[in-house]
């Protein structure tokens, strides 16, 4: 169940964070709620994962597939580019978060 429960809280970081540009800085009051209601679901599905992963572990795969998510986003939703660099950077986290799963003792499995 932790990795559900983590699972779960990436899409709603995500959907936070497509909320918070959609915000306008905090100008427009519904995206504006539905971020904060994403954010504070998101920490509450990320503590459920801690019952079973170790929180470094399960913050390291949170943050690298939640960027991976949202430049992904980002380039289909908004237009933004994504130059050789970007893409690199990205396939090198998705590489480390594959080798912590793959490989890591730290994860029990």
């Amino acid at each position: 169940m932790a990795y559900l429960w983590l699972v779960v809280a990436i899409a709603f970081e995500v959907f936070a964070t497509t909320m918070l540009k959609q915000s306008e800085q905090f100008t427009r009051l519904v995206p504006t709620v539905l971020m904060g209601l994403g954010y504070a679901a998101t920490f509450y599905f990320m503590s459920l994962s801690f019952r079973l992963l170790p929180v470094g572990i399960a913050y390291a795969i949170w943050s690298g597939l939640g960027m991976v998510l949202i430049a992904l986003n980002g380039w289909l939703r908004f237009g933004e580019r994504l130059d050789a660099p970007a893409l690199a950077g990205i396939a090198l986290i998705l590489a480390g978060v594959l080798v912590l799963n793959l490989f890591s003792s730290s994860i029990r499995h």
